[in-house]
């Protein structure tokens, strides 16, 4: 419900299983209860309706007798299953920073209303990250066209080989959102003048501001061409990358190709299994025993036998996220606090939960300063657990304790 906007449920394929057709339905509820109910303000007056409520007739239509049950809260209940308020704001913000990410066309008219719905319900306070997120597609979309502009106004005798009409930025203030996972990216050099160009003139508009780019996330659009045929493909930047060195040479061992695009060897092969999917590449053992040759094939009949459809989103092959997980930046952020919890360990020889809490609350008061709630804690110390860095037994944490064999 919080990921998909569509109000179609990709498991059961029903309408209206969508957070923002939800909230939408209960503001519906609500005006409703309203208009049809008067505010009790007298606690007697609630008591006395209270105990002369009676339930609905069994035959009675389950579509209607809203005003008599209640509301129903969809987001309380949402709450209730997370474990607090503050960690359902979190996986939302996580969910709407990957989803702002993915986007190609800037239509965020769906995420702005669940927005404004949510602000509601939790106050503009708790909400004030994701707004400047939401914000921030607006800025670039503007920010877009403004640079797009000042391209066409440019010198007639400038030449490019690439037009900065084929690229479109999401710039965000990287402060307000989560973690954006890094990895490393060579472009071919063609598109790396493209973005050098685009941020200098970025400059220019927003001085003194800099464009950092994150090389690894986006999607391309790809036109491949074919003895007179054309293939349309919507990839990955890294995807893009790995088959744009094939006009400059047809065959290439992995590691030489790896080198070129600038990723390990591993990941170029897990990379390399969508295009020789396509059928364009084709994939033989190399000179080495742990080394792989790939080529690109002379006769592409079923090139586009799989064809992306240009307006499909892009699906990376290995599930691979643009930002971290809630889970990753708790692990992140708690990581300073598991010299003390193993230090209390080894003082107390084992504690409960709640008396680790209470202590790290007492004693870790400067920066950084321990904030977390209970829920947290007790996720954080049960990765330690799962990596036999501590044991649970009866409650109680304890350092765990290795033998050797002599």
């Amino acid at each position: 419900m919080l990921t998909d906007g569509g109000g179609v449920n990709s498991i059961g394929g029903n309408t209206g299983d969508s957070l923002l057709e939800e909230l939408n339905k209960e503001a519906e509820n609500q005006e409703t209860f309203d208009a049809d109910e008067a505010v009790i303000v007298d606690d007697k007056q609630a008591w006395f309706n209270a105990e002369c409520w009676e339930p609905e007739p069994v035959e009675a239509d389950p579509q209607r007798g809203n005003r008599h049950r209640g509301k129903i809260d969809i987001l309380e209940m949402l709450v209730s299953i997370i474990g607090s308020k503050d960690q359902l704001v979190n996986e939302y913000r996580v969910m709407l920073a990957e989803k702002l990410l993915n986007k190609t066309d800037y239509d965020i008219d769906s995420e702005i209303r669940t927005l404004e719905l949510l602000k509601i319900h939790f106050g503009e306070s708790s909400m004030q990250r994701c707004e400047i997120m939401v914000n921030d597609l607006i800025s670039s979309k503007r920010m877009n066209a403004n640079i797009k502009a000042s391209n066409s106004q440019s010198s007639i005798n400038e030449r490019e080989t690439m037009s900065l009409d084929v690229v479109d930025a999401i710039i965000i203030s990287s402060n307000f959102w989560p973690p954006i996972q890094e990895s490393s990216l060579q472009l071919p050099v063609p598109v790396e003048k493209l973005l050098s160009d685009y941020a200098e003139r970025f400059h220019r508009i927003k001085t003194p501001r800099k464009l950092t780019w994150k090389k690894n996330l986006g999607a391309v659009k790809l036109e491949l061409q074919f003895d007179g045929r054309n293939a349309e493909f919507n990839v990955t930047p890294l995807q893009a990358a790995i088959i744009m060195q094939f006009q400059e040479k047809t065959s290439w061992a992995s590691k030489s190709l790896a080198a070129a695009v600038g990723v390990p060897v591993d990941i170029l092969n897990r990379r390399m299994s969508f295009w020789i999917s396509k059928g364009i590449i084709t994939e033989s053992e190399g000179a080495e025993s742990n080394d792989r040759v790939y080529c690109l094939v002379d006769d592409v009949r079923d090139a586009n036998r799989n064809d992306i459809n240009s307006e499909t989103e892009v699906v990376d092959e290995e599930g691979e996220r643009s930002v971290a997980s809630v889970e990753e930046q708790l692990q992140k952020e708690m990581a300073v606090y598991q010299k003390f919890i193993e230090g209390m360990l080894t003082n107390f020889g084992s504690m409960t939960l709640d008396r680790i809490h209470n202590t790290l609350k007492m004693f870790c008061i400067a920066e950084p300063s321990y904030d977390k709630s209970l829920q947290q804690l007790q996720s954080f110390l049960a990765v330690l657990t799962a990596e036999e860095k501590l044991e649970l037994r009866d409650g109680q944490y304890f350092l765990k304790k290795y033998t050797k064999n002599l």
